[in-house]
């Protein structure tokens, strides 16, 4: 989830960083007698660091004494063994005298905890990784009535090996039943039979085939596939485990444990992840153009785009293997089994024109090196788009799944600037009303959420937002009085929604400029973030050329408020129109988080409420009884509530008991699925401004297909399509009865 970021400095936060900065140069000087440069020395350096921003600068910090350094051995030790399959509890027991000790660490004693925790990691994954070649050996008996809990939370730590190598023949067998499961409905579904014979026809003509003989694999065979594809699938799993639990990686987890004590969205990113937030933020990167996919622990190219770097050399295609990635004449690194998403961390850069080489194996198995030159590659999935629904209403539709902004290139991209843009679009072709989808939009820039809503409102302020000991709140305010698009206007949200999404909704909200829809709350990210680098006596340049990257600290500065005072921290924003959601029983918002900052409450500020053509308490009730009466959305529940209660048991390891339980299971989900799927499409086109550039771009028209298809078939949209008819309707209403009190579209 994108977290929101501050990008004005605060006068208050200087001290701070030059106390980091002096803070550096002594630890640097403290720790010269442990080894100079090592690992270690600088590991104990980023902690350091680490500590002094967050007792510093955070919005409000806890303490780093006892109790907090117990609450973060905690936490990290979940991190590595969530479900408690590698640490045995002894190992858990030998962790408690570092109870104590890790916030001495955080202040500038000798690191030892991390290393005696990270040792006995490493030592129980190797010893857990040999235990599946031998328990996938022979075959697995799921006849007999045993049952497996998979809730980390409920179970207890292996006491002895014996016990640890139950609990993975468990594992192993609940794999290996789902596969054979599988197996054995594709051979009831005639996808497994191989023609074992061909008859003739009765001419005796040769080639000319009448009828084909079968035979049907045997349920032996069918276990022995199951138990080889979950041997390839834990072989994979344990190869990716030993290459990417470095010690730096591991070291990052800890970190990210100290930072994620202090609240949720305080985070640690070693240079690599750092630079992959900064791509998220601005929705480009640099990079050669190629879509990356794994298979059978090998990393293949799924797609090329048209124009980029890939595509250009004509070397590469669709299936070739990339082995090996090197930055230009640097030693390559072999990605056998790793994950796409590190080998897309090795491919990208920081700058254009920079070198990478590529060894790839190509389909035939012939060997290439390819040497290609990074370009720009820009998100365009990430950015704002709009469609047509043409209903009883010409309705505009815009999806905005990020608040972004490039924040190297001052003419880069920006939302503000691209929604402008799709509402100029949408007016162009009469549209009577917009709906703004912000579902699953986890935030972004915070002054890109101010410009947004001042696209819809005339001047006046947007949020609050208040650092730590600052008695009064800085108002961030629209200052242009302009208005682009004054008619009917709907918010989608969802509990996917947070941080910048939650202001603009809860802007409109208070405003009354639109309607909100959607689940019974937003996320409830009320925080401000701003990205501070570790060392940053790297800025000076007495430092520049000895100075290490440490990585940065997303640290949280400041609290959000709503104009009508009340934080979106925890309780998010409560939609004017509740619709039952997929995922509501699912214990994924701010709330449900422990470490999560509180809400609380400030003085309003002063605004003024916007005059609509319509009755928002009209509308909002009319369609909240629609909803609650709703055969669909109804049933809906009935179906979410059900599958929720799945979630939480023990698991059957018998083959008729698991049949079964799935039967249900797809039940459910596909009486889900038909009831999301309208059952008569909506009528939705692209606004002729934008098709003349997808004809241009294969791939960039089969993603606005997909993106259309998406559109038509949303219940979810269909619905607030229904509440934007009604607002429609009363305000040509009322542009009859008084057009010129109106405001013009």
């Amino acid at each position: 989830m994108l977290k929101i970021q501050q990008i004005i400095m605060s006068k208050k936060f200087l001290p701070v960083l030059l106390v980091l900065t002096v803070g550096s140069l002594f630890v640097a000087f403290q720790t010269q007698g442990r080894g100079g440069d090592n690992p270690k020395t600088k590991n104990e350096k980023i902690l350091r660091n680490v500590g002094l921003l967050l007792e510093q600068g955070h919005y409000s910090p806890k303490n780093i004494n006892d109790s907090f350094s117990k609450q973060v051995l905690n936490r990290f030790i979940k991190e590595l063994d969530e479900d408690k399959s590698i640490f045995l509890q002894s190992d858990i027991d030998s962790f408690k005298k570092y109870e104590n000790r890790i916030d001495d660490e955080i202040h500038g004693d000798k690191l030892e905890s991390f290393y005696a925790i990270n040792d006995s990691y490493t030592r129980r994954l190797n010893q857990a990784s040999q235990y599946f070649t031998e328990l996938l050996s022979k075959p697995l008996d799921f006849t007999k009535d045993e049952q497996i809990l998979l809730d980390g939370n409920k179970l207890s730590y292996p006491t002895t090996d014996v016990e640890k190598k139950e609990v993975w023949r468990k594992r192993l067998k609940y794999l290996v039943l789902g596969k054979y499961a599988d197996l054995l409905e594709e051979r009831e579904n005639g996808k497994n039979k191989k023609p074992i014979a061909t008859i003739a026809d009765s001419t005796g003509t040769i080639g000319k085939v009448v009828a084909k003989k079968f035979v049907y694999e045997a349920d032996s065979t069918l276990e022995r596939k199951a138990r080889e594809l979950v041997k390839k699938q834990i072989d994979r799993y344990f190869t990716t485990l030993k290459t990417h639990n470095t010690n730096d990686e591991v070291f990052s987890s800890f970190v990210n444990a100290i930072t994620s004590e202090m609240d949720p969205h305080s985070d640690y990113f070693a240079p690599v992840d750092s630079r992959g937030f900064n791509e998220m933020m601005s929705g480009k990167f640099y990079g050669i153009g190629a879509q990356l996919k794994e298979e059978e622990s090998k990393i293949k190219i799924a797609s090329l785009i048209t124009g980029m770097p890939a595509w250009k050399s004509g070397q590469l295609l669709v299936n070739d293997e990339i082995v090996k990635i090197g930055q230009g004449s640097a030693e390559p690194v072999d990605v056998t089994g790793y994950a796409v998403t590190d080998a897309v961390k090795l491919i990208r850069g920081s700058e254009p024109n920079t070198e990478i080489r590529l060894t790839v194996r190509k389909p035939d198995g012939t060997m290439k090196i390819v040497i290609l030159k990074r370009g720009e590659i820009k998100l365009e999935d990430t950015f704002a788009k709009s469609v047509i629904i043409n209903g009883t209403h010409k309705i505009g539709y815009i999806y905005l799944p990020e608040f972004y902004m490039d924040f190297d290139k001052p003419n880069g991209a920006k939302c503000s600037e691209d929604v402008a843009k799709e509402i100029i679009k949408l007016k162009a072709q009469n549209v009577e009303g917009i709906v703004m989808d912000l579902r699953g939009n986890g935030g972004g820039s915070l002054p890109e959420v101010v410009k947004m809503v001042g696209l819809f409102i005339e001047d006046g302020p947007i949020c609050q937002v208040r650092g730590r000991d600052e008695k009064q709140p800085y108002v961030w305010r629209d200052r242009d009085k302009s208005v682009l698009y004054s008619g009917p206007l709907t918010v989608m949200v969802d509990e996917g929604s947070a941080s910048a999404s939650e202001i603009f909704a809860a802007a409109i909200q208070d405003y009354k400029r639109g309607i909100i829809i959607g689940s019974t709350s937003t996320y409830g990210k009320g925080t401000v973030q701003r990205t501070i680098p570790l060392n940053p006596e790297a800025e000076n340049p007495a430092f520049a050329k000895t100075s290490e990257d440490l990585g940065t600290v997303k640290l949280t500065l400041q609290k959000f408020y709503r104009i009508s005072g009340g934080s979106t921290q925890l309780k998010g924003v409560t939609p004017d129109i509740v619709i039952p959601d997929r995922f509501e029983f699912y214990k994924s918002r701010e709330k449900d988080n422990k470490s999560a900052l509180s809400w609380d409450e400030i003085t309003k500020a002063e605004y003024k409420p916007w005059v609509s053509n319509y009755s928002n308490d009209e509308v909002i009730s009319a369609a909240s009884l629609q909803v609650n009466t709703s055969n669909i959305f109804n049933k809906m529940k009935t179906e979410i509530a059900w599958i929720d209660k799945q979630n939480d048991k023990e698991y059957p390891l018998n083959l008729i008991k698991y049949q079964q339980e799935q039967q249900q299971l797809k039940s459910a989900y596909k009486q889900l699925d038909s009831l999301y799927k309208l059952p008569k499409d909506m009528s939705v086109i692209n606004n002729p401004i934008d098709t003349a550039g997808f004809t241009q771009d294969k791939d960039r028209l089969d993603r606005n297909k997909q993106f259309i298809n998406r559109v038509k078939g949303d219940v979810y949209i269909d619905e607030t399509v229904k509440v934007m008819d009604n607002m429609i309707n009363q305000t040509n209403v009322a542009l009859k009865a008084s057009p010129k009190t109106t405001k013009e579209n």
